[in-house]
């Protein structure tokens, strides 16, 4: 089943760069993959950003309108209902309070990417905050309908970097490869600074990537700064493949924006910059857990400091492999997912009384029975009083999946003991194998995190259940050696909780 069109209001410009369109791009790619279409409502932009929109298959719309303004809302409105978007995404810190609320007024659901809480009181359906020090007590100001989706389980990353999710980076002894970033504009030239310190290094078998966006102005003199310096240099502009350049370095020198997210991922370690005030909170907390070594403020930084802390970073492997192994902790790849089944046309809700006829249902289809640790026919009084027990038992939460239809379409249980909870899926017949199920599973394990101190989810699998295998592999769980479930050998799947220290 395939979703809609989703409407995403971001800008883009050299001064403000281009990091809250590319994280929306993940986003989109991510609606794209779960089958749905994507268009970009955007009052500034840039040529080569326009560019990579159009070659990842996106629309986009201009908004002829102060970004942020009332006229702004209503011209977004109108492109969202000429699209008929369900959902309107904004992101950047020029809409407000006011700008949620006339996107709702409108009968839009909306989610709002935030950094630096700056809009509240928060009317959005989700608000998505994917810094590593975001809680709740920062949206007190809030509607009890706003759900909150916090921290770096929801860092959205592009499509490109999804084959590496199993790749293991090698810690050599002695770092030689230096990838140098600093975003799509690098409007105050602090490449140029970065270029500079290199210069000052001994190393001779030094090699350094300088990637600079499709928007950067500086090119030419970066040029004329890499000739004349005495340590060989590679300038590349408009990369389209930082993955790609993200595995070959061994330590990176980055802006503190959506480039951390990336390095974490892949392990990368490296030096952070701020290049602007909403990535002081980044950089911070990198710091603090111990994945990037934080220099603050770029402008308060001199070439000379940032030559010898990567002088440091590039000789010591334990620094680097500490770096490495945190960063992959905080961050699985998966964030655009999570967020992409927050969206999705499916409702999950707490069971009711009401469902109790269809659970029977789906229980009992040969389907369902076959691949049981227990295959018997349930009888509708067993069933009937094992129903009313878990609707009764505190540590049992069952959810029942809805679609756009208003239709039951499966179930989720948790049976919760102390920080483990044990889960069970299933779904009717006429609903599988439209993908429903990793998007059901995934709304009701984050549900679970957020709204219970549950650090592990557990699942059992027979053997021969393939289905249920590429399910739970594909949502992130992980294989563990095999168990005993009702005297059978199963397979058993773990979800752990994203922790951040």
């Amino acid at each position: 089943m395939g979703e809609g069109t989703l409407l995403i209001r971001a800008d883009a410009n050299v001064a403000m760069g281009t990091g809250h369109v590319m994280r929306c791009l993940a986003l989109a790619q991510a609606w794209q993959d779960a089958g749905g279409c994507a268009t970009f409502a955007m009052a500034e932009s840039t040529p080569s950003l326009d560019q990579r929109l159009r070659d990842e298959e996106l629309e986009v719309e201009r908004i002829a309108a102060g970004a942020g303004t009332a006229e702004d809302a209503e011209q977004a409105r109108n492109i969202g209902g000429a699209k008929n978007a369900d959902w309107i995404v904004v992101d950047g810190y020029q809409f407000g309070s006011e700008y949620q609320s006339a996107i709702k007024a409108a009968g839009f659901k909306l989610m709002f990417l935030d950094d630096q809480v700056h809009a509240g009181p928060y009317c959005a359906d989700l608000v998505l905050n994917q810094n590593a020090g975001a809680n709740p007590g920062l949206y007190a100001q809030r509607e009890p309908s706003t759900r909150l989706l916090l921290g770096p389980r929801y860092a959205m990353l592009r499509r490109e970097f999804r084959p590496w999710s199993k790749w293991q980076r090698e810690i050599p002894a002695v770092a030689r490869r230096v990838l140098v970033t600093m975003g799509g504009s690098d409007p105050n030239n602090v490449t140029a600074k970065v270029i500079t310190a290199l210069q000052e290094l001994s190393s001779p078998s030094l090699e350094t990537v300088v990637l600079v966006g499709g928007s950067n102005p500086h090119v030419p003199l970066l040029e004329t700064l890499i000739r004349e310096g005495r340590q060989p240099m590679r300038l590349m502009a408009d990369a389209s493949n930082m993955s790609e350049w993200m595995t070959w370095a061994d330590v990176a020198v980055a802006g503190a924006g959506t480039t951390f997210w990336e390095m974490c991922f892949l392990g990368l370690p490296g030096i952070l910059l701020v290049l602007a005030e909403n990535q002081n909170g980044v950089a911070e907390a990198a710091g603090k857990l111990g994945i990037a070594s934080s220099m603050g403020k770029a402008e308060d930084v001199s070439a000379s400091a940032i030559a010898g802390k990567l002088a440091a970073l590039l000789g010591s492997a334990g620094d680097r492999t500490s770096q490495s192994n945190a960063g992959r902790r905080l961050v699985d790849g998966r964030g655009a997912e999570r967020v992409v089944a927050f969206l999705s046309t499916l409702e999950l809700r707490r069971t009711v009384e009401s469902d109790c006829k269809i659970f029977w249902e789906w229980a009992n289809d040969p389907e369902a029975r076959a691949v049981s640790f227990r295959n018997q026919a349930i009888s509708w009084e067993v069933h009937e009083k094992w129903f009313r027990a878990k609707l009764a038992d505190p540590t049992a939460i069952l959810y029942t999946a809805i679609n756009k239809d208003g239709l039951p379409v499966g179930e989720v249980r948790f049976q919760m003991e102390g920080k483990r909870a044990l889960l069970s899926i299933s779904l009717g017949a006429s609903f599988r194998s439209r993908g429903l199920g990793r998007k059901i599973l995934t709304v009701a394990t984050e549900k679970l995190f957020q709204d219970s101190d549950i650090e592990f989810i557990d699942a059992y699998v027979k053997p021969t259940n393939e289905s249920s295998r590429r399910l739970f592999a594909g949502a992130g769980f992980h294989q563990l050696p095999p168990a005993i479930v009702e005297g059978q050998e199963a397979l058993h799947f773990v979800l752990e909780r994203m922790v951040l220290a």
